[in-house]
């Protein structure tokens, strides 16, 4: 019967080919970018699983309270890891983790020098490799990191500096500091989807940090995770997590509401309020709302089919009386019309497979390589394929399968069977749900495009224009050595101006603080300091509004700070502010004199609001040069840069990045949901209208007679071509007011995550309505047109 069912249902599809090869094609484009949503997906779920207890494993996390402001830092205190293995007792291990950036010397059996590399490392103690329970190719997990001066290596390290794991084992690293660390241990590379990028673990006792006891120096680069004991939950740690605040923060005065909480492991990829060591992370919202756009593509590729299957119901009216005669039953009938679906369905994913495999590179290029798609690497997604086809065949096939076998015998055979005569028919309903998908999508997408388009062309306050940042050490040898460095740059051809400095003016590296100003304490916020040179505001052309910026004889006590420094201080004229004395409260006893007032610019992301500023000189603090240097000889310039920096700095290792494209890289999860957008809303476009030509041309046919009749009656080719696409129109423009609020909540709430975005005018719902509207006018006209100009004789043959 299977077979049976199978071989009508490919005889009835070929015979209607056209309509089809429009199924097939809407139905594959709907599936493969379910597939690569799906993939996607698949891949952000998957962080940070496959640890043995990672339900009982949670980090400490920092938060601040303002009045009116909140901050949140994954980085804790250094004493708060001693003190919570005291205070927890439903704590079973507690580990400190820390990162920092090491110069690696590896020598040669002679004691030359073989390889210099900076690499990221990462000081931990032995209980973390407890809690996280790594694959060891070499070593013991309980003596890896026992004794100071000890490290362990990934696989890929090990063989990148040692040739193989097994020549690794004994072996020495030696760090630019002078420490020498045994290699005690390999263990087997991290995955790409985990918030720990691994590759050098050095022993935590070799760090000193017993000099650190203050609870009010926090740095995202100290992290602290713990394995609660068997049976115990977060909320029974909430108790002692409050006496644990209350004893260490609240008696003590610390500024800003500080306290601490914990976070579970399989929230941290997730949460945008706290950080992780790997830098990847996205709001379980954006993954909410790619899931809900798949949902959008297969659900607009169904309704494709629907309408052309119920609309071609008619034709296979005379079928069905016969079967139904011959003593078929509905249920049979139900399962023959389902068949036909299942293999369209079939069809549709071999040839989404291909789409999908074709558009993988392209993913990957989109997500800068960070991400691995296999489609055929995994049961899961032979499963949520075999799922799709069930779905889509359900959904496109069940409703046509009911409608079609339920027709009456007498009147079926007879040809005078009308689906949905009359009223508002599901057809109509079905065509309006479709375009108000496409059409919020279309207005989302030029929302988000205009959004971004803004973000890169607005003023950001400072020049950043064909500006290095170049990274310098911060030893006190290298910094007798910064003079001499500067005057051999600014000899290089192209060389403009240069500056020392912490950051460019626009940087996530934030150092916050309480202070005095004018000798009373300030607790309604806290003032950003930066700390640059002299040359720092002629370099980014960073604009002067009152007094002077410091120069070079009066560095050790001038300030400058910005406008939103006086605006939260309440004082309207910049000048009352020259001559007044800040005191940063994390350098006590240092007092700097407010020199001048500089304009506003941007510090921080256009997601956030301006930082209160104090900018002034310290050399011990530096950790770049920035340079400026002229668009003809940018690139010849840095190759002589990069020569003279190592010939002036030889035990260290070269690092730069420009400016603009640092700035650029706060924008990436936009950028990329910008493209998912626009890729996507021209993916529902394609199937939308390619259902629309389907549904005219049937309904064209449909109406062959009543066009010729009226063609003989006078009726000329434009009343035609308007009558066929007078209803279509009306639909689509149904589908915009439907689809108006509907994609003004969700671009509003989109927007709210920018402190600086675009005003929402009416012009992206006009815009949609005119592309919308044209685009349907265009493909129901050459259908229409078609028709209209078919031989009239040969439409009135009797049949």
């Amino acid at each position: 019967m299977f077979r049976l069912n199978l071989k009508i249902a490919w005889r009835n599809l070929w015979k209607n080919k056209g309509y089809t090869l429009i199924n097939i094609l809407g139905l594959a484009t709907g599936m493969a970018s379910c597939m690569l949503i799906f993939l996607f997906i698949h891949y952000q779920m998957s962080f940070d699983e496959g640890y043995k207890n990672e339900n009982r494993i949670y980090r400490f996390v920092t938060d601040w309270k303002y009045p009116g402001l909140e901050d949140h830092t994954e980085g804790v205190p250094i004493p708060l890891v001693a003190a919570a293995r005291n205070d927890f007792p439903g704590l079973e291990k507690v580990a400190a983790i820390q990162r920092k950036w090491e110069i690696i010397h590896i020598n040669d059996e002679n004691g030359k020098e073989k390889i210099k590399t900076e690499e990221t490392v990462f000081y931990a103690e032995p209980d973390f490799f407890d809690i996280f329970n790594l694959s060891w190719l070499s070593g013991k997990t309980q003596q890896t990191l026992n004794e100071p001066n000890t490290a362990v290596l990934s696989e890929t390290m090990a063989r990148k500096l040692f040739g193989t794991i097994e020549n690794a084992a004994g072996k020495s690293l030696l760090c630019a500091n002078g420490k020498n660390l045994k290699v005690t241990g390999v263990f087997k590379d991290m995955p790409e989807n985990s918030s720990f990028p691994l590759n050098i673990v050095i022993s935590y006792q070799t760090l000193n940090n017993k000099k650190f006891t203050h609870w009010d120096s926090v740095s995202s680069e100290n992290e602290c995770y713990v394995l609660a004991k068997q049976g115990v939950s977060l909320n029974n740690l909430q108790a002692s997590m409050l006496q644990f605040n209350k004893k260490y923060y609240q008696q003590k005065s610390i500024a800003g509401n500080q306290s601490n909480r914990l976070q579970p492991l399989r929230d941290i990829h997730y949460n945008g309020h706290y950080g992780n060591f790997a830098g990847l992370s996205i709001a379980k919202k954006e993954m909410y709302g790619l899931t809900i756009i798949g949902l959008f593509l297969i659900l607009t590729a169904c309704i494709n089919f629907i309408n052309l299957a119920t609309a071609q119901a008619v034709n296979r009216s005379k079928e069905v009386g016969i079967r139904k005669v011959m003593g078929s039953q509905r249920k049979q009938l139900v399962i023959q019309f389902l068949m036909e679906t299942f293999v369209v369905s079939i069809l549709a994913l071999l040839i989404s497979c291909v789409l999908t495999e074709l558009a993988i590179p392209g993913m990957q290029h989109l997500f800068s390589g960070h991400i691995s798609f296999n489609l055929f690497g995994q049961p899961v997604i032979f499963i949520f394929m075999t799922a799709l086809v069930i779905l889509v065949s359900f959904l496109a096939g069940f409703y046509p399968a009911m409608i079609i076998s339920g027709f009456s015998p007498v009147l079926a055979i007879k040809n005078k069977v009308a689906v949905n005569a009359g009223g508002l028919n599901l057809r109509k309903v079905l065509v309006v749900v479709q375009f108000t998908i496409t059409i919020v999508l279309i207005i989302s997408t030029l929302v988000i495009v205009k959004q971004m388009q803004y973000v890169n062309e607005k003023s950001l306050g400072f020049n950043g224009n064909s500006v290095a940042m170049v990274s310098i050490p911060g030893d006190s040898l290298s910094k007798n050595k910064y003079n001499t460095f500067k005057e051999r740059a600014l000899q290089i051809p192209g060389v403009q101006l240069l500056s020392f400095c912490q950051n460019a003016p626009q940087s996530e590296n934030m150092n916050t603080t309480k202070f005095i100003y004018n000798g009373h304490r300030n607790n309604d916020f806290e003032v950003r300091i930066s700390k640059e040179d002299e040359n720092y505001f002629k370099l980014f052309d960073v604009k002067l509004i009152a007094g002077k910026v410091f120069m070079k004889s009066d560095t050790a006590r001038g300030c400058v700070v910005n406008e939103t420094f006086l605006k939260k201080m309440n004082i309207a004229n910049p000048e009352e502010a020259i001559g007044k004395m800040l005191n940063p409260l994390t350098e006590i006893g240092r007092n700097v004199q407010i020199v001048g007032v500089v304009k506003d610019f941007n510090d921080l992301s256009l997601k956030d609001n301006i930082s209160p500023m104090g900018i002034y000189a310290e050399k011990s603090s530096y950790n770049n040069v920035a340079i400026r240097i002229d668009d003809k000889e940018l690139i010849p310039a840095m190759k002589k840069i990069e020569v003279l920096w190592n010939n002036t700095f030889p035990a260290y290792v070269y690092h730069f990045n420009f400016v603009n494209d640092h700035t650029n890289s706060f924008y990436e999860g936009e950028r990329i949901t910008g493209v998912l957008f626009r890729v996507f809303a021209g993916v529902i476009i394609f199937i939308s209208f390619t259902g629309l030509f389907g549904l005219i041309s049937f309904v064209a046919n449909q109406r062959t007679r009543e066009v010729a009749i009226r063609k003989v009656l006078g009726a000329s080719t434009l009343e035609l071509i308007k009558m066929l696409n007078g209803s279509f129109l009306l639909l689509v423009f149904l589908a915009n007011l439907v689809a108006w609020p509907l994609a003004y909540l969700f671009v509003s709430k989109w927007l709210s995550g920018f402190a600086y975005r675009i005003s929402l005018n009416v012009w992206p719902f006009a815009l949609a309505f005119f592309i919308s509207m044209l685009l349907t006018l265009i493909t129901v006209s050459i259908r229409s047109y078609k028709a209209a100009h078919a031989n009239t004789i040969d439409s009135l043959k009797y049949e």
